[in-house]
């Protein structure tokens, strides 16, 4: 895949986890954005998510840090499939495609996967951004990192939800 101005340098992270929970539940966490500062410490805020959710087309805009410089990433909504599949563009700082599986599996649980390809832009910032992310272990820890927390949340919801029900 060849993002941006055709810069083969493309890199993949790929994580996978079992959830306990279904595939509604995780959907319901994992498909608003304005929760992406709970499982990522270098994003600060999102903006532009309408109360209803996202859709295929829509755009939003996330802010980012790194050390002491703050960036903008637009993302766009290319697929848009509750409760099984999405596909974000992130434009800016770093382009990426982020696409998140959700498949069922016995036992109200679910096998949730991010796949990220990405690739950093040129420039100090990019340099600064890039070397950040090499200092936290690479894209794939912090992909692990961020998917964990997500499953958390997610459990901790399902868990709350099921005892509220009782």
């Amino acid at each position: 895949m060849v993002l941006g101005d055709g810069d083969p340098r493309v890199t993949e992270a790929e994580f996978d986890v079992v959830v306990d929970a279904p595939p509604e539940a995780v959907w319901e966490v994992i498909s608003d954005p304005r929760r992406l500062p709970h499982w990522d410490r270098h994003i600060v805020r999102v903006e532009g998510v309408p109360e209803g959710g996202l859709r295929e087309g829509m755009r939003y805009t996330t802010e980012m840090r790194f050390f002491a410089f703050r960036n903008t990433i637009d993302g766009e909504v290319l697929e848009w499939d509750p409760p099984h599949r999405s596909k974000i563009r992130l434009m800016g700082l770093i382009e990426a495609t982020v696409t998140s599986t959700i498949e069922p599996l016995t036992g109200d649980r679910s096998l949730l996967e991010h796949i990220v390809d990405y690739r950093f832009r040129g420039g100090p910032l990019g340099e600064v951004a890039a070397r950040s992310l090499a200092r936290m272990g690479g894209a794939h820890l912090a992909l692990r990192h961020g998917t964990l927390a997500q499953k958390r949340d997610i459990e901790v919801r399902y868990a709350e939800r099921a005892t509220e029900g009782d």
